[in-house]
């Protein structure tokens, strides 16, 4: 009999359906039952795994059938739910980002810290529905294929002995990568009756994931890097990006409708796909948006959109920027929550050193200053919007002209904090991480670098490269925090809040750090 292997996930969800993703251990008919009502879908394979989206259309607690036995809920847990967005919108956004998954015994605490995310499931079964978040927005290290756990290089060692030995080779060691990042109890209960829209940053690929023309070029000599970058993409699209489409989205997808029609095992489809998306990105967009009410939510690709020419860098390729100016000009929306892996509004200070890092990195002192510039770049991660200027000069002047609040949420950088444009309704929030915290040695490096010496000599280096002033000034006004921390964006109160919540050291309870009116 097949067997659940991951999931269930409530992914798309809106005000009259949603969608529930699983993994399968065997080909199968997948049956969802909500509220008596039943919807079913066969399962499509690639690479010996196999996966099925199902579209329900009822409200209430939801069972899982497999070939008609009952696999979900599973004995003594809780029950799992579907619960359709209100017509206003989202009254409660959770973010955040950057989640190791390592065991959640003693050490693994004292190195990782508590798993907030873990934590938070926990304390959301005793809670009123009501209180509930409305949807959960992961952007981006949801998997860390470059740095896996002991469990997960155990599994590494027993199928090969061949490079990369500390990292994740192919599709087969990504499937149980997400297997163990997704199957922890409180995790895949959380998953099931959460909506959860992702995005990918570096991580889910490789730490510096597209930093720049120089970074692939050195990569495109490493021996594995072919097989993994295009497994990568290939699981992200099936974890991650499938359950972010709506029904009629993947309905007119054309990847899914080859795999469902695929006789056996469509892994070389998968491939195919893959391999063009990373060599020719802008043929595949992995950005999205959706209207939520009077709230449209734009999760922009701020990884694999990247055009790396020098002299034209661009943090979205021009194809990308054309969609993301129509979905801030189509009416309907009263205000606009962009979810970006990588920090638009950097602590001003480290905005202008990667601003004058890729100005460097481009010649503008000489070849010799070009090359400390880059291997600078690649060291100490100086490739946020501000290291791709003009898309950040480009979206400043667009947000600027808006007229409607705009909130930005990121993570990534492994503090949190809220950054406010000056006279604009322009926020960036930012979260990070959900576990994987910086160690107290990196945490006061921080502090003195990027909020301490990159205030000083920032600015002057800019100037001293004649970089011109961004279109806005902005300042950070609260934050930095390093705890491991889930936020939570309030779209129902006046004005709008964000607060950030850290979890208890026995990992049974969260309990709030601040609360950031937004106005």
């Amino acid at each position: 009999m097949p067997e659940l292997v991951v999931g269930p996930l409530l992914r798309h969800v809106d005000g009259t359906g949603a969608s529930v993703w699983v993994e399968t251990s065997a080909p199968c008919e997948v049956t969802v039952e909500v509220g008596g009502v039943e919807a079913g879908a066969e399962t499509f394979s690639v690479h010996g795994h196999h996966y099925a989206v199902v579209d329900v259309a009822g409200e209430g607690t939801y069972e899982v059938r497999l070939d008609g036995e009952t696999v979900w809920p599973q004995p003594d847990r809780p029950a799992s739910h579907v619960r359709f967005l209100d017509p206003d919108g989202p009254k409660k956004v959770m973010f955040g980002s950057c989640r190791t998954s390592v065991p959640h015994d003693a050490s693994h605490t004292i190195s990782h810290g508590v798993d907030v995310l873990r934590a938070y499931a926990r304390a959301l079964v005793d809670r009123p529905r009501e209180e509930w978040p409305d949807l959960l927005l992961l952007l981006g290290d949801q998997v860390y294929a470059d740095e896996p756990s002991a469990e997960m290089l155990e599994f590494v060692a027993a199928r090969r002995d061949t490079e990369p030995k500390t990292e994740i080779a192919d599709f087969e060691e990504y499937a149980e990568l997400y297997r163990q990042a997704w199957t922890d109890p409180e995790i895949r209960w959380i998953l099931s009756t959460v909506p959860s829209a992702m995005i990918f940053d570096d991580h889910d690929l490789r730490d510096d994931f597209n930093t720049s023309a120089s970074w692939r070029e050195k990569m495109a000599k490493v021996p594995w890097w072919r097989r993994r970058v295009v497994s990568g993409l290939g699981a992200y699209w099936v974890y991650q990006h499938l359950g972010n489409l709506s029904p009629a989205e993947r309905a007119a997808d054309e990847l899914f409708g080859k795999l469902r029609a695929a006789e056996g095992d469509g892994g070389e489809l998968l491939d195919a796909f893959a391999e063009h998306a990373y060599e020719v990105p802008v043929d595949s967009r992995w950005s999205y948006s959706r209207d939520l009410g009077g709230t449209r939510l734009i999760m922009l690709d701020s990884r694999c959109a990247r055009q790396l020419t020098p002299g034209d860098r661009r943090m979205i390729d021009p194809v990308e920027w054309e969609w993301l100016v129509e979905q801030l000009d189509r009416e309907g929306a009263e205000r606009f929550v962009i979810g970006t892996s990588v920090p638009f509004l950097l602590p001003a200070g480290i905005h202008h050193i990667q601003n004058w890092n890729e100005e460097l990195a481009q010649g503008a002192w000489g070849r010799r200053v070009a090359r400390w510039s880059e291997a600078l770049r690649q060291a100490v991660d100086l490739e946020h919007w501000a290291a791709f200027r003009r898309s950040f000069e480009d979206l400043s002047t667009l947000l600027a002209k808006v007229g409607k609040p705009v909130v930005l949420l990121s993570g990534d950088v492994h503090y949190s904090y809220v950054a406010k444009a000056d006279g604009l309704p322009i926020y960036q929030l930012v979260c990070s991480p959900i576990r994987n915290p910086l160690s107290r040695t990196l945490r006061l490096a921080n502090i003195i670098a990027q909020f301490g010496l990159a205030t000083l000599v920032g600015g002057w280096l800019s100037r001293l490269a004649r970089i011109p002033k961004p279109p806005f000034a902005w300042r950070v006004t609260n934050g930095p925090w390093f705890s491991n921390a889930l936020a939570t964006l309030s779209l129902d109160t006046t004005p709008p809040q964000a607060r950030w919540d850290t979890a208890t050291v026995s990992g049974d309870d969260v309990y709030e750090v601040t609360t950031v009116p937004l106005g």
